[in-house]
């Protein structure tokens, strides 16, 4: 029985691993906190530890898995900013979930744009209270209107489909450009400039960390729309607050805010919020947060599960060759392994 330290659960977590846990021969064992160096001690005894986005998995955290004998870290969600795998080669391997339900977010991404552009959040909470008039409550058509989409993956793809059904003009940025895609590239300057909404869906990295910032806002037009449903630390977030509060971004949707880790996943409704930024942008009228669900459906949360524990399978497995889920740094992307994904890393 392989025996896997699942750190950070939460309830909707435990129904499919534990129902695909049982039926592959793994044990699962759940803990409420995070994974950090205070925690870490929890993983001794254990073969694997499973981790989500806000787990810190450092160098120090690494270092005191590996000296507990830890062989795998499974990230249940695809990005991986949060671990350092520099310091994980050679120790300890790591695998992750590229994609499952790039439907979950592109569709959130679209609920976002929609709720917020004809008020709908706000029309909801009028008639409530039976009151049914429409000041102030008026939208702009989608139809003709520019899409920037940053990040055109599996999710961003998706997203250009439903741009593309509402009628959209969509202009599009990616590091490295899918020559497959009926789409118009253009440099990231040029899509902040010419772009009505911008949305983004990219990973995280050291290159493009706060690329929506004081300067880039500045590029963009007056009444600009910002959707971000990939992660907290690709924007600014002081300084989108000073865009909204300058007029010149018109709103804002956040599935994901760069400092969440101690406060989305959690009820904080009896508690005073210490973060001044996200307080401000929460009381904003032009800005909506949902705190990281975009993932969050019922086919997501299975293919999370199947997946993690077939890379935990696959991991274990004697007769392991595929290793298509395997994070390297020497790789730089996961579409550039140096061993053509036939064996492990290391």
């Amino acid at each position: 029985m392989i025996k896997i330290a699942f750190y950070d659960t939460k309830p909707y977590d435990i129904p499919s691993f534990e129902k695909l846990g049982k039926e592959r021969g793994i044990e699962f064992k759940y803990f409420d906190s995070k994974l950090n160096i205070d925690t870490v001690a929890l993983a001794k005894g254990f073969d694997g530890v499973c981790v989500f986005v806000n787990d810190n998995v450092n160098k120090e955290v690494i270092n005191k898995l590996y000296e507990q004998g830890i062989k795998l870290i499974v990230l249940r969600c695809a990005g991986f900013n949060n671990v350092d795998v520099k310091a994980a080669f050679g120790k300890i391997h790591v695998y992750r979930v590229p994609a499952y339900s790039p439907y979950a977010v592109a569709e959130h991404a679209a609920a976002l744009l929609l709720t917020i552009n004809r008020r709908i959040h706000k029309a909801y909470i009028r008639t409530r209270d039976y009151n049914f008039s429409l000041n102030d409550l008026a939208g702009v058509d989608l139809y003709g209107k520019t899409m920037g989409i940053v990040g055109t993956g599996k999710i961003g793809q998706i997203f250009i489909n439903i741009c593309k059904g509402f009628g959209m003009h969509v202009i599009a940025y990616d590091k490295y450009p899918n020559p497959n895609l009926d789409i118009e590239y253009v440099e990231l300057e040029e899509l902040f400039r010419k772009s009505d909404f911008i949305s983004l869906h990219c990973p995280l990295s050291d290159e493009n960390r706060h690329m929506i910032n004081k300067e880039t806002i500045g590029f963009m037009k007056k009444g600009v729309g910002i959707i971000n449903t990939s992660r907290g630390g690709l924007i600014n977030a002081q300084d989108l607050l000073d865009g909204i509060k300058a007029r010149k971004i018109g709103f804002a949707c956040l599935d994901v805010y760069e400092e969440e880790s101690d406060i989305f996943f959690q009820d904080k409704s009896g508690h005073i919020l210490d973060d001044d930024i996200l307080r401000s942008l929460i009381s904003m009228p032009n800005v909506i947060i949902t705190s990281h669900q975009a993932f969050l459906t019922e086919e997501a949360l299975y293919n999370i599960a199947d997946t993690t524990t077939q890379n935990i399978l696959d991991f274990f497995a004697p007769d392991y060759k595929d290793n298509k889920n395997e994070l390297c740094y020497q790789c730089g992307h996961q579409n550039n392994c140096k061993k053509s994904r036939k064996e492990k890393c290391f």
